[in-house]
């Protein structure tokens, strides 16, 4: 049984793809959209975030219009949420603990990337709520990289 559920685990429908991408120059700062960019030990070149477990913030665009639902806005765009990475086509949640490669880089999904309390400022009253569960996850880099939209997504 035991050997069936790693077979499970290890198997995802097909690849994912890279959607969106955006760097955070500095704290605070708006989130600026990229074709690119360069993955390197500390998360992506140019961007503000932090090394180690939460380099680089990834989230699912499948979660993008239930975020928006639950907080009762029409849309929702990714600068708005402040993700490095929208993925599409791949479950996160299921790569949890394991290596992912997207583009030249290497990530492993770490921990999930809870909302922080400026969502409520940002998508309005009960917006940190509305994240709660849907807010992505951080990844460590594991060998950097360039990604680019368009990227295949894809467990090691």
């Amino acid at each position: 049984m035991q050997g069936k559920l790693a077979e499970l685990i290890k198997t995802h429908a097909g690849a994912g793809r890279v959607d969106w991408i955006g760097v955070r120059p500095e704290r605070l700062a708006e989130v600026v959209p990229v074709s690119s960019a360069r993955v390197v030990k500390d998360g992506l070149e140019e961007d503000h975030g932090r090394s180690g477990k939460r380099a680089v913030t990834l989230i699912q665009a499948e979660h993008l219009p239930v975020i928006a639902a639950l907080a009762h806005r029409g849309k929702v765009t990714p600068e708005l949420l402040r993700r490095n990475i929208v993925v599409s086509g791949i479950n996160l949640t299921a790569l949890r603990n394991h290596r992912l490669r997207m583009g030249e880089a290497e990530l492993e999904i770490t921990t999930p990337c809870a909302p922080c309390s400026r969502m409520e400022a940002a998508l309005g009253p009960g917006g940190y709520n509305a994240m709660r569960g849907h807010g992505g996850w951080c990844a460590q880099v594991v060998s950097p990289g360039l990604v680019s939209i368009g990227d295949m997504v894809e467990r090691v």
